[in-house]
């Protein structure tokens, strides 16, 4: 049940730049009459992504896509300490088993503040990129872990959220075969040519999937994934570059 003030066809969409997000955001366009989206920043190093995200959105404009939100949460993030996500540190596994990339509480900061901004907006749905079937190993992104925050931001704010996922339980090649489904190869290529993925932050080397540094986890990630898809989906010419 939609409560008072809460628009049940309008969605938030946590909108980094990258591929996930992105195509969350051609999902979320179309199914709900009215989308909006948020940015964060917040030391990354990988900026690069936050310059990525105004040229996307012009691609996927519509008459339902609304405004864009931007949070800064740089300095708190800093506060708590650097991850080879902010900081010059190498990429590895660390003593918990866990990648070094990991921001501890990122993503639990991100959709609280995206359910703030969805209050004073009227806005029920939350679309997240989150996926934990091919992906960096992050606690945050698991299934388990959104369905608590749903439950946290309903009870604190006394709403009705409705966290969405997507990818929860896609690979990346099931993530590139639904890019294809939602906007055919004039999406697929807005994902190649304008999103960025790479922790690194490089968009000087150009690969068939798009840019990036090719080595890093998130690299290989999306790389792994355009093979395995262009494989089975039996492409043209899946060695076709754009940039």
């Amino acid at each position: 049940m939609t409560q008072p003030g809460q628009t049940e066809d309008a969605a938030l969409v946590l909108f980094s730049g990258g591929q996930d997000s992105t195509t969350c955001l051609a999902w979320a366009l179309a199914r709900y009459s009215r989308v909006e989206t948020v940015g964060f920043r917040y030391g990354q190093r990988h900026a690069v992504e936050m310059d990525c995200r105004e040229p996307v959105r012009e691609a996927l404009a519509s008459g339902r896509l609304g405004m864009d939100h931007i949070v800064d949460l740089t300095e708190t993030i800093a506060g708590l300490g650097h991850t080879a996500m902010t900081a010059d540190i190498a990429i590895e596994t660390d003593r918990d088993g866990l990648p070094t990339t990991f921001v501890p509480g990122r993503n639990l900061l991100f959709l609280t503040c995206a359910a703030a901004i969805a209050y004073r907006r009227g806005l029920r749905r939350i679309v997240a990129g989150v996926c934990e079937t091919d992906f960096s190993g992050y606690p945050d992104c698991r299934d388990d872990t959104v369905k608590a925050m749903q439950l946290a931001l309903n009870l604190g704010m006394q709403r009705r959220f409705i966290l969405e996922t997507p990818l929860m339980w896609l690979d990346k090649a099931a993530t590139w075969a639904l890019a294809s489904d939602l906007g055919g190869q004039k999406f697929v290529d807005v994902i190649r040519e304008q999103t960025h993925t790479c922790y690194l932050g490089n968009r000087s080397l150009c690969h068939t999937w798009g840019f990036g540094c090719g080595t890093c986890p998130a690299c290989q990630l999306r790389a792994g994934g355009w093979e395995r898809w262009t494989e089975a989906a039996g492409c043209a010419d899946p060695e076709r570059v754009l940039c």
